[in-house]
């Protein structure tokens, strides 16, 4: 059987925790910034998990 290739598209933007959790970055935090509130570019700072719904292709992708 051949090697699974990575997306590398995918591993740019997603890493592994220790515990196998898929973590992605914040979207909207990267320009336009004068406009929303303190409270609103907070939250984008938190990394959010991948979406349950989302883990299995994501895992595929990555060759997990």
């Amino acid at each position: 059987m051949p090697k699974l290739k990575t997306r590398k598209d995918v591993a740019k933007r997603v890493r592994v925790t220790r515990n196998g959790k898929l973590v992605r970055r914040h979207a909207w935090k990267s320009h336009l910034l004068e406009h929303k509130s303190a409270k609103r570019k907070r939250g984008y700072a938190s990394s959010p998990l991948i979406h349950p719904s989302d883990v299995r292709q994501v895992r595929q992708a990555l060759g997990v």
